[in-house]
């Protein structure tokens, strides 16, 4: 490269930020062409073969370097674009499945979504043995809720709001050890 090349270039960016015209940044500056380049456990990576998978979409390209990390993520697009994936990886790459403790929670408006949630943490989750997941909502005996979780309390638990605050409320479901908290479809929970 050309040192005058790179001192153009320097000064066009200046004058740039002088017209306010400057480009904004973001963190999402990593590029994947496939799942491999987000450094997943192999475990991820295994699963996401078997479903078929080969390139992240747009969304998924955008927000599963930065959830992985930890960072807090909006995620917005439309149906079928792969924002469940985005928060299923990136729970599943985060998850410390050593101690029998309700790790990640996912919030979703519907006992329907609630089940779809979980068959994706089923499907990405099916190489780690110890990740057990759970759902529950409303409509249904109380009881077999307190049971599942009492007897084989899951890793992830997938839930509608008030059968979540319900069992929050009669302290049977206890989120001192969470680690990951997910709100699907917000506009539709709150």
């Amino acid at each position: 490269p050309d040192f005058d090349d790179d001192e153009a270039a320097k000064e066009s960016k200046e004058e740039s930020k002088e017209n306010g015209d400057a480009k904004k940044g973001g963190y999402a500056a990593i590029h994947a062409s496939g799942f491999r380049d987000f450094l997943l456990k192999p475990e991820l990576l295994r699963a996401i073969v078997d479903c078929g998978f080969e390139h992240p979409s747009e969304v998924q390209h955008e927000c599963i370097p930065q959830a992985i990390l930890g960072t807090d993520i909006l995620c917005q697009a439309k149906s079928g674009m792969g924002k469940t994936a985005v928060f299923v990886l990136a729970c599943l790459q985060q998850i410390d499945a050593t101690e029998k403790a309700v790790r990640v929670l996912v919030i979703c408006h519907t006992r329907e979504l609630a089940y779809q949630i979980k068959h994706e943490f089923d499907r990405f989750s099916k190489y780690f043995a110890e990740v057990k997941t759970g759902v529950v909502y409303g409509g249904m005996p109380i009881a077999k809720d307190r049971e599942m979780l009492k007897e084989s309390c899951p890793h992830v638990l997938i839930g509608t709001p008030g059968r979540v605050l319900g069992l929050l409320r009669d302290k049977d479901l206890k989120l001192d050890k969470l680690s990951q908290f997910v709100l699907d479809e917000c506009d539709k929970c709150l």
